[in-house]
């Protein structure tokens, strides 16, 4: 059966949830017409994520792989059309460590940059049909999100396989991190649980169906 490698972020920084995470939880072995959705939790570190996922592409070679990711702030799931080769962190990663002005991938030959190869404009349909608000965004921050994206295309490119759909899907704060936001802090737009893990789903779906 054809695979749908569908991966989320633990939880990082002061969030004490990732959506991402309970997305893919839920929906990991689920079938979207003929495809298996095979779901996987990323450290937010870049040598623990990077291992992983180049890990599970390389033995699942995947039929289609989306990526999940927490942007907390942001009022919307939304696509990300393009991956930059840089590393810049304003906050630490899980492992304490900060990046400033450094390559996502050192390979001399790695591009500045690879564009989302998802059926962008499908999905946004799909999500507009379903009662979803979503949007395309043409900067994925340049933070564990970005950085997995960048690996994930460059390996599929490298391996002849860039005819597999692959790209970043960006989910807003659930309840869980809304809530722990410091009441002297400026409070952040949210979405439930169950709504993020129906964008994640009908984003999934389009991509199964697009292959």
């Amino acid at each position: 059966m054809p695979t749908l490698l569908l991966t989320g972020f633990e939880p990082f920084h002061t969030h004490p949830d990732n959506p991402s995470a309970n997305a893919a939880t839920e929906l990991d072995g689920k079938k979207l017409g003929k495809f298996r959705v095979v779901s996987a939790l990323l450290p937010v570190e870049p040598r623990g994520a990077s291992e992983k996922l180049l890990g599970l592409l390389d033995s699942l070679s995947p039929d289609a792989v989306l990526l999940t990711g927490l942007a907390a702030g942001r009022p919307h799931v939304s696509l990300e059309r393009v991956a930059v080769n840089v590393m810049d962190f304003s906050i630490p990663d899980n492992a304490g460590n900060t990046y400033q002005d450094a390559p996502a991938h050192e390979h001399e030959a790695a591009p500045a940059a690879y564009l989302s190869t998802l059926p962008l404009r499908g999905i946004l349909k799909a999500w507009r049909d379903a009662g979803i608000p979503g949007q395309i965004s043409n900067s994925a921050g340049l933070y564990l999100c970005n950085f997995v994206m960048y690996h994930a295309l460059h390996y599929l490119q490298e391996t002849d396989a860039a005819h597999v759909p692959c790209g970043f899907l960006h989910v807003p704060a659930n309840p869980a991190v809304a809530l722990a936001v410091p009441e002297d802090r400026a409070a952040l737009p949210y979405l439930p649980q169950g709504e993020i893990t129906r964008a994640v789903k009908i984003a999934a779906t389009v991509t199964a169906q697009g292959n």
